[in-house]
């Protein structure tokens, strides 16, 4: 079996986020879960253009290559900030680049990041429907963080980094060849 590569997508236009150190967060939990290689992309990796583009052949050829890169990954996990109930419409505007057959059956770990937990439902109701539609594995357990599940920086130890624990460890049982290959080297 040749090496995973998942590719984590962070929906914030700001850098740093919190958004993207759950994202980066989840990637090395499930980089050492499964022995995979890894990709963080931020909006601001589709480029200055990506809201003028109207497909995604619009887009400067570094964006463009980015893009390809979370297309072939081998599973992804997206995570966006949640703004007055739903996502950020540049988020949303690069998913609409993407070819509705583009993702089909490519497991995908969903999450997203709230100030509190008037949100939490904004993944359930906003981001399941959405990779739905591209006929996407979603993972059946999906992750609301807020701003208090936070410490310097990471999660910190309780029921939210649980529950992301146990999202990855959906992924072996999508790719067990690869959780097998990293009990080996340990």
């Amino acid at each position: 079996m040749s090496e995973l590569h998942i590719v984590g997508l962070a929906g914030n236009i700001t850098a740093p986020s919190k958004t993207r150190a759950l994202v980066g967060q989840a990637l090395g939990l499930a980089g050492d879960a499964l022995h995979a290689r890894t990709t963080l992309f931020d909006i601001a990796d589709f480029g200055e253009d990506l809201g003028r583009a109207r497909r995604a052949g619009d887009l400067a050829p570094g964006a463009q290559r980015n893009l390809e890169t979370l297309l072939r990954a081998d599973a992804l996990i997206v995570a966006t900030p949640v703004y007055k109930g739903s996502y950020p419409g540049l988020f949303k505007h690069l998913i609409d680049l993407i070819d509705p057959a583009a993702l089909i059956r490519k497991p995908v770990l969903i999450a997203a990041t709230g100030g509190g937990e008037k949100h939490a439902l904004a993944v359930e109701h906003q981001l399941r429907p959405l990779f739905a539609f591209f006929e996407a594995r979603l993972l059946s357990t999906a992750v609301h963080v807020s701003d208090r599940d936070f410490s310097e920086g990471r999660l910190g130890d309780g029921p939210a980094l649980d529950r992301l624990a146990r999202a990855i460890e959906e992924f072996t049982t999508i790719f067990p060849g690869a959780a097998r290959i990293r009990a080996a080297a340990e």
